[in-house]
């Protein structure tokens, strides 16, 4: 079943400016033609990033809306990535045992002003590696909006992956967590509407941070007692949640944060379609995506599914902080036949 064709590409290899062995870095642009579910038929311009040592077993890695292609620093592109801790030597993502391939969601640069599905990502990804020529990925690995893409790409191109590791992401959104994000866009609107836009955004990753992290967690840093400041009070949180709205401003357009954001609440699967054995994780306490919807999930998926359980005091956010455990969970998800630990 095709979706998706690719026109053109564009591919950019920069040559390592580490050790001799290091794993070499690329990026580039593919231009395909994609049939959305909501919007039609659009051209659309894929921006991946793939590092690891040639002919290695391909592992896309995907994360939340605010992700992108830039996984973590590698001798040619040496800037911060957005899942450092999960990449490096001897780790189950490691660019010298697997090739890991990133790219930026469709709409994460704000030119596309339409719904986008979940359903639109994974074809999307479908056309990036036909234009690629990677027939079969090892490892889909998704953490938030990436579990919801790669649960579509699982049911609508199950021949193009062996193995789903799906994070914090469910085969639909919790109403609560709607209502939430509901609440966030009209921030954003509201700031629109007072000529505010940057502050509108501002406040809605400030909400967003809330329900990414637990009640223990802010119980633990911010128990101090408030300030009387200019004749205002401030509590002990502000400091981070300013500087969390933003960072986040400075790097995120408004439509991508708006259409992204709706394409979580768009979000609907049938478990009982995937035919790709899928490992859940779940963390308990989180907000966003409760333990029991993706029990629920798992026993949607039946022999195919298989379920772990974290504890964390990060909530939703446990994928990008607790990179230890997250990494022992991945290593033996990933691990091809005949490796040892």
């Amino acid at each position: 079943m095709s979706f998706a064709t690719a026109t053109a590409a564009q591919l950019y290899p920069v040559a390592p400016t580490g050790p001799a062995d290091s794993a070499p870095a690329v990026r580039g642009e593919v231009e395909v033609q994609l049939r959305m579910r909501h919007a039609g038929q659009r051209t659309l311009r894929l921006r991946y990033e793939l590092v690891g040592v040639a002919d290695a077993p391909v592992v896309l890695v995907a994360g939340g809306i605010s992700a992108h292609r830039h996984i973590a620093a590698n001798p040619g592109f040496a800037e911060k990535g957005w899942a450092e801790g999960l990449v490096g030597a001897g780790r189950a993502l490691d660019p010298q045992c697997r090739r890991l391939l990133g790219f930026d969601f469709i709409g994460a640069d704000g030119a596309l002003d339409a719904p986008i599905d979940t359903a639109d990502q994974a074809d999307a990804i479908a056309a990036l590696l036909d234009a690629l020529q990677i027939e079969q990925l090892h490892g889909f690995v998704g953490y938030s909006y990436g579990a919801l893409v790669g649960l579509q790409l699982a049911i609508r191109h199950p021949n193009r992956l062996q193995k789903l590791i799906a994070v914090s992401g469910a085969h639909r959104p919790h109403p609560y967590a709607s209502a939430w994000r509901a609440l966030q866009r009209r921030a954003v609107a509201l700031g629109q509407l007072q000529c505010a836009e940057s502050h509108g955004l501002a406040l809605a990753r400030q909400f967003a941070m809330l329900s990414y992290r637990t009640p223990e967690e802010f119980g633990e840093r911010f128990d101090a007692a408030p300030e009387v400041i200019n004749g205002r009070v401030r509590v002990a949180a502000e400091d981070y949640l300013d500087a969390a709205g933003a960072q986040y401003v400075a790097r995120t357009q408004v439509n991508a944060y708006l259409r992204l954001s709706e394409s979580i609440d768009l979000h609907r699967v049938d478990p009982a379609a995937v035919s790709v054995p899928t490992l859940v994780v779940a963390v308990e306490g989180d907000r966003l995506v409760p333990l029991s919807d993706l029990v629920s999930l798992v026993e949607g998926l039946g022999p195919r599914g298989s379920l772990r359980v974290l504890r964390s005091p990060y909530g939703h956010d446990a994928f990008l902080k607790e990179t230890d455990r997250i990494n022992a969970i991945l290593t033996t998800a990933l691990r091809l036949p005949g490796e040892t630990a």
